[in-house]
């Protein structure tokens, strides 16, 4: 049986949130990071998160510390909540919505399918994965997956 183009993209979909659902509970922990190290680079600001378009937009604080050797830390929140908290480190990724309501980790790097892993690879310079479209002014940024009408948009205070 053949499937079509958006055949495809479900089955890839689905592959990938089962991989994600099968790592959630076979690591241990991630420890946390100590961002006074040398080495960190801690950016705050604000930012809105429309999760997909058929879900409201999210606005809260933005926190992305990233490291030299690659490392990051993502934490969206809406004071005194946690949205999403995200890390990943040389070898391992974790994120953890709604404090800690759904958690998914697994090895190696995370799944920039999910826009809190791809978005500190854009704003460091790289180029944004097919499913991405990143526009940055001084003041402001956007990513946008053109898959499923998510987006994140922000900006960090000088």
């Amino acid at each position: 049986m053949l499937t079509t183009g958006k055949g495809r993209q479900v089955c890839f979909a689905s592959g990938i949130l089962l991989l994600l659902c099968a790592s959630c509970r076979s690591l241990p922990p991630l420890p946390p990071a100590d961002l006074s190290a040398p080495g960190w680079r801690v950016q705050h600001g604000q930012a809105v998160w429309k999760p997909n378009g058929h879900r409201p937009e999210l606005a809260g604080e933005l926190l992305i510390a990233t490291h030299t050797n690659g490392n990051y830390v993502i934490e969206f929140t809406k004071s005194p909540f946690a949205i999403v908290s995200g890390y990943q480190n040389a070898d391992s990724w974790r994120i953890d919505f709604g404090n800690g309501q759904r958690t998914w980790q697994g090895r190696g790097h995370g799944p920039r399918l999910l826009s809190w892993f791809e978005l500190p690879h854009v704003l460091a310079g790289e180029q944004p994965g097919r499913a991405w479209h990143f526009t940055q002014t001084n003041t402001t940024w956007r990513l946008e997956s053109w898959r499923n009408g998510e987006w994140l948009e922000g900006t960090f205070p000088p």
